[in-house]
């Protein structure tokens, strides 16, 4: 590992213009002078072999929650940053985590088959065959359950493949589904399964996903090959994150968890997934209709719906222990405003070895630290406080950072003042998502980072690829709008509690759209795929350093927090306009389905076991009152240019404490302590997981899902919940204006 020297600051000093560098939003002319010396210095210590090594070292053996490496890595991490003079320690909690005692798929009718559920070995690739220490192919936290029944293959398994089923008059009633991976969050699959009464769910990786229709397999080539298998965490995780005992409080050890039966982030029915090559008998055997066009995927088959004479058995049994899980964390004390706190994690446990996911990202955090640390001995000081963590459990469903932020939350609640987080990484664009209050902060780290394959800053590249790639408005906005918009958060990495749990302002940050990335979740993601196929030179690890350390740096030592609330008013105007549209369609859709009826030419739907009934009519959506979302945007939006004003004018090289204190309670505002409907556990009114999309975000949710859903009078409360949270919130803006003009 190469350390640079402390004696090369001076010449980086020298190498800083003398002119007044650009505005940096938080900091007076002079802040920002000193502020981008240190991240010339900080930019320059990242190293693409401290990258290898770590990786080379964390990636060495499967490192899964519970395991004996997955403790090993976590006690090496606390040993080397405390090497680096860093205060680090583990805080451990208790969690389920069940693992299989027995795993059987087979087909009993027409013929018999019996799936091999395992993933070979790879000749060339050691990593490959440490089977004594991998986890087998499974989903956690599937119920036990011993079934037998028809098969019928449901596409993605999403709502939308069962209604075309249903029109199609073909129940799942009683018989086990087979699913695409794609489409949705895994964990979706088995709970619409389950709601249309199917009594088991299987999930396979087709090849044209994931597989040989992308590209040449591993190991000649990136992709999936024919036994691969990606495993995978089904708890109904919409519902809530974290330990699935222990909803809303932290699982320290000693806390008393629910019983199994009461605990409801488990499936409903067993649930099983497997490789594309134990999918192809099953496939190729069902009878039935020939599949729509955009049902159909790589296998060499004609893909039939089902159900027909194929009948399969599915068995699991789980052990459900409950383990310690072990989170990392490293504290760096602020001065003058050390009582809050900025703070950066990504997860460090993989399902096997996790190269790609998720040490990737763990190992650029691991130079930021590095990197830090030598800062540190040469002067500079933080004026917030860092928390960094190396989140444990994250796999099984962000466990450590939920089980973290529930044990925490009135303290992060008073103090945290954002969020920055990583998953995995790798070659080509920076991905940006999270609050809109930090889409101007993070646009403008984006221009301080060199792309290391193009020379162009890394928002350079976006925005060129934007105009390049994009159509109608997002081209134009890509060419004209002053910062590139950045994704809305929904869930599927430790972000979650942060942002939608305790209301902290978060960021999602990582590379990516140049990788071959066909090994996720198998025993192929490992230091020897990685190295060959995705950040070979790892020069994009350092990128990702440099990104988030600058992101990091630049919060911590702003004069006032840089949030931005034009943007986010921007942004909040167009989920409100997409409300009113989705209302719309949703009464078109009423009036052209009645109709068909009142036409008679709407097939009706039925279970084909069922006499035929005829089709119901489509209740017309009422009028819903969007005035007073229509007042809260015009409030927020007041509010958010007279502050953008107020900044502009502010010298800040003396902001009052009272602006920041107020600051920080914005995204706070937008959260309301009663939850969304029937998941409470989120209380973002603004950013969640969808409930039948899992990973993808519903923005405004309460209001989009109701309305989605038909829930009129609950639609009407909703929008007068998230106007109120918005009024809410530019009052706070206002406070901080009123401050900072003081």
């Amino acid at each position: 590992m190469k350390t640079p020297l402390t004696w090369l600051l001076p010449a980086v000093l020298v190498a800083i213009p003398t002119q007044d560098p650009a505005p940096i939003r938080g900091f007076s002319t002079e802040g920002a002078r000193a502020q981008r010396t240190w991240e010339a210095r900080f930019k320059s210590i990242p190293s693409p072999d401290s990258l290898r090594s770590y990786l080379r070292t964390l990636a060495a053996r499967p490192q899964h929650l519970g395991s004996p490496y997955g403790k090993a890595n976590a006690e090496w991490l606390v040993r080397t940053f405390s090497s680096w003079g860093l205060d680090a320690r583990i805080e451990t909690f208790e969690v389920l985590f069940p693992t299989p005692k027995e795993r059987v798929l087979e087909m009993v009718a027409p013929t018999r088959f019996v799936a091999k559920l395992r993933e070979p070995v790879v000749p060339g690739d050691k990593s490959s065959a440490q089977t004594a220490e991998q986890l087998p192919t499974y989903n956690a936290y599937s119920i036990d359950g011993d079934v037998t029944g028809p098969l019928v293959f449901v596409n993605y398994g999403v709502p939308a493949d069962y209604e075309e089923l249903a029109r199609r008059g073909i129940s799942v009633k009683g018989a086990i589904v087979i699913a695409k991976y794609g489409g949705s969050w895994r964990g979706i699959k088995p709970k619409v399964a389950a709601e249309h009464g199917a009594i088991g769910c299987l999930i396979y990786s087709d090849p044209a996903d994931d597989g040989y229709g992308q590209g040449d397999v591993y190991p000649k080539g990136p992709y999936r090959p024919a036994d691969g298998v990606q495993r995978g965490s089904v708890a109904d995780m919409p519902l809530y994150p974290g330990d699935p005992g222990t909803p809303g409080v932290g699982a320290v050890p000693g806390t008393k968890a629910l019983p199994l039966d009461q605990t409801a982030t488990l499936t409903k029915i067993p649930v099983l997934p497997i490789s594309y090559g134990d999918a192809l008998p099953l496939l190729s055997s069902l009878d039935g209709e020939v599949v729509p066009p955009s049902w159909r995927g790589g296998l060499p088959i004609t893909y039939k719906t089902g159900p027909g004479a194929t009948r399969v058995r599915l068995k699991l049994a789980f052990d459900w222990k409950r383990v310690p899980l072990y989170n990392v964390m490293v504290t760096i004390p602020g001065t003058d405003a050390a009582n809050e706190w900025v703070l950066r994690g990504n997860h460090r446990d993989g399902w096997v070895n996790g190269a790609e996911d998720p040490l990737s990202g763990l190992i650029a955090e691991m130079e930021e630290l590095r990197a830090f640390s030598i800062l540190l001995k040469e002067g500079w000081k933080p004026r917030r406080t860092i928390v960094y963590a190396a989140w444990d459990g994250e796999e099984q469903g962000l466990l450590g950072s939920t089980e973290y932020v529930e044990t925490h939350r009135d303290e992060l609640v008073a103090k945290a003042v954002m969020y920055l987080n990583t998953d995995s990484n790798g070659r080509g664009f920076l991905g940006m998502g999270g609050s809109h209050l930090l889409e101007r902060f993070i646009n403008e780290v984006a221009r301080e980072v060199t792309d290391p394959e193009t020379g162009l800053s890394v928002w350079k590249r976006v925005q060129l690829a934007g105009i390049a790639r994009g159509s109608g408005r997002a081209r134009a906005e890509a060419r004209n709008r002053a910062d590139l918009r950045i994704e809305a958060l929904g869930s599927g990495s430790d972000f979650t509690p942060f942002l939608q749990h305790a209301g902290i302002a978060s960021l999602n940050l990582g590379f990516g759209g140049e990788s071959g990335d066909g090994i996720y979740h198998s025993i192929y993601d490992n230091f020897e795929h990685f190295t060959r196929f995705n950040d070979t030179s790892f020069v994009y690890g350092r990128a990702l350093a440099q990104t988030v350390g600058v992101a990091v740096m630049r919060m911590a030592g702003a004069s006032l927090l840089p949030y931005q609330f034009g943007g986010m008013a921007d942004t909040y105007g167009g989920y409100v306009e997409e409300l009113k549209t989705l209302l719309a369609a949703r009464r078109d859709e009423a009036v052209e389905r009645n109709r068909q009826i009142d036409e008679g030419v709407f097939r009706a739907v039925t279970d084909p076991r069922s006499p035929r009934t005829a089709p119901e009519r489509l209740e017309l959506p009422p009028h819903l009152n969007f005035a007073p979302l229509d007042n809260a945007m015009v409030a927020l939006r007041t509010a958010a240019d007279r502050y953008d004003a107020a900044v502009a004018a502010a010298r800040l090289d003396g902001v009052a404490a009272g602006a920041n204190e107020t600051l920080l309670r914005v995204e706070r505002a937008l959260t309301s302590p009663e939850g969304l409907p029937r998941r409470p556990w989120y209380r973002h009114l603004i950013y969640a997981p969808g409930f039948y999309t899992g990973y993808g975000v519903k923005t405004m949710p309460g209001a989009r899902e109701a309305i989605e859903q038909g829930f009129w009078d609950e639609a009407d409360r909703e929008i007068g919940r998230i106007a109120g949270r918005l009024a809410a919130a530019a009052g706070l803006i206002d406070q901080a204006r009123a401050a900072l003009v003081r």
